[in-house]
């Protein structure tokens, strides 16, 4: 594939990726004030617990799959067989996690109603075959299903879920999209499988490198959830859970830009590995860090400068916690970005689960004791504290692995220009903020709002942050171009191509 089939996929899975994320926060604002902080900690407390069950079902099929469909993607006998043997085995591992969880949390629990109808999750894994159509490098099919499935998800939400003791429909609500998002794709699936015959069908083969992806994928996976249990289980008032959840909402949906590359790159990493072309590696990662650092510096800054009139704005009032946990949290966009390129785009394609899986499990281990001692010390904001410096511990580590065959000094020296341009862009937006709160602004903006009848504070809210995101994109460019920046000299040549071959085709 060329180069811009890379460009597309990224575009197609940062829709998917987005998309899963992007539509709930759509339906956030309006759930925040229905259910309140209480519900919402209910929610995220109990489909923290399924998650884990859907984990140990799932093992490590869905990145070991990937990466065995993007090995067979010329050969269909064999990329039919991977597909049924791990499909396969992945039915007998959900089955014997619904058993588990049956019994252990759909009897006698305290909130047994929420966990009977999470158990549409368990099921929606057995059927997940998104990582089929990610190693053959088809990532429009699985945006394609997701998006009428999470409008239609959306559109239910609005209309059902009216007070707090609508809760249990909006857990059926998304589980049931899940699981008829999954169900989908099985439609597309006869176009590549179709017309060929296999014999020979072994699932248990697949299981000693399905359990070593298994221990960094589940530890990863862990991460997302770890704290919001602990949380949930240390302090009694689940508000805190709720606060914890909202701030890593939005912090979840940023780092979904910075890292959608990762999935699109392991198939054409695994492949360029199985080829033994370590320039053209080399060439990727490269890329790959330049990518993570052009949009990991600004997004971070950025969501700290506006994010005290965000906050108010998108979740309602009682939510002043959640501008302190996004400040705390957003140097993860860069920890995470620096990770993904490491040891998902790196280590895993090129079958070095052992490194990988160690500075994961170390990583976790590190979270769970700090989340230990935070936690009861400051609650979420100990969380918070604890995220990131546990994903510090893992950077460190996959680091020291690589050094003999990265520079890792080069790749870092890769940043200065977006960590200046990042940073003047910061300090003018904080300008831009302060200019909103003159008088003169003031007087102008309370005579909008009286003429729209509209609050006030919610109309600067509104202004400020357009203004920051408008004129701190256009600083951070304008920096990046006065600092001649290979990256964006390339975007603008591809835009000029672009233009000159549009205003050719006019004139023809």
């Amino acid at each position: 594939m060329t180069k811009k089939s890379i460009a597309k996929n990224y575009a197609y899975n940062l829709v998917y990726q987005v998309l899963i994320l992007i539509l709930p926060l759509i339906t956030t604002p309006y759930l925040s004030r229905v259910l309140g902080a209480e519900g919402i900690g209910i929610y995220s407390y109990t489909y923290s617990i399924v998650t884990y069950f859907v984990l140990f079902g799932s093992l490590g099929v869905a990145l070991y799959g990937q990466r065995e469909i993007a090995y067979a993607q010329e050969n269909v006998t064999v990329r039919k067989k991977v597909f049924l043997e791990i499909v396969l085995f992945r039915f007998l591992t959900v089955f014997i996690a619904i058993i588990a969880y049956y019994f252990g949390f759909m009897r006698g629990q305290q909130y047994q109603i929420y966990y009977k109808i999470l158990l549409l999750e368990l099921i929606a894994a057995a059927f997940d075959i998104s990582w089929f159509f990610q190693g053959m490098e088809e990532f429009k099919r699985t945006v394609t299903r997701n998006v009428l499935v999470r409008i239609c998800s959306v559109t239910l939400v609005f209309l059902l879920v009216k007070t707090q003791e609508d809760l249990a429909k909006f857990t059926f609500i998304y589980s049931l999209a899940d699981l008829i998002g999954n169900l989908s794709l099985w439609l597309y699936l006869p176009k590549y499988i179709r017309g060929v015959k296999v014999t020979n069908i072994h699932i248990f083969q697949h299981l000693p490198q399905i359990v070593l992806l298994f221990i960094p994928q589940v530890a990863n996976q862990i991460y997302k959830v770890l704290d919001t249990t602990m949380i949930g289980n240390i302090i009694t008032d689940k508000s805190e859970v709720g606060f914890y959840e909202q701030g890593q909402k939005v912090i979840r949906l940023l780092l979904t830009i910075v890292t959608s590359l990762g999935i699109v790159m392991v198939p054409r990493m695994a492949s360029t590995f199985a080829s033994g072309n370590k320039e053209k590696m080399s060439q990727y990662i490269k890329a790959s860090f330049q990518f993570v650092f052009f949009l990991s510096f600004p997004i971070m800054f950025g969501i700290i400068s506006i994010a005290k009139d965000f906050v108010p704005l998108f979740f309602g009032q009682g939510y002043d916690k959640v501008v302190i946990l996004i400040n705390i949290i957003s140097p993860i966009l860069i920890l995470m970005g620096i990770t993904n390129v490491i040891g998902t785009q790196y280590l895993l394609p090129t079958k070095r689960q052992k490194e990988y899986t160690i500075s994961v499990f170390v990583g976790l281990i590190v979270n769970f004791i700090l989340n230990y001692i935070f936690i009861h010390k400051w609650a979420a904001i100990g969380a918070s504290i604890a995220t990131v410096l546990s994903q510090l511990v893992v950077d460190i580590i996959q680091a020291q692995y690589i050094k003999k065959e990265i520079n890792i000094a080069n790749m870092l020296k890769l940043s200065y220009h977006y960590i200046l341009s990042a940073t003047i862009m910061f300090i003018v937006c904080l300008g831009v903020k302060a200019c909103i709160n003159f008088k003169v602004i003031q007087f102008a903006i309370q005579i909008i709002a009286d003429n729209l009848e509209y609050n006030v504070a919610q109309l600067t809210s509104i202004i400020s942050i357009v203004a920051q995101v408008l004129i701190g994109i256009a600083v951070y460019v304008g920096m990046l171009i006065l600092l001649q920046d290979e990256s964006i000299s390339i975007c603008l040549q591809k835009l000029k191509k672009h233009f000159d071959h549009e205003t050719l085709k006019e004139k023809q």
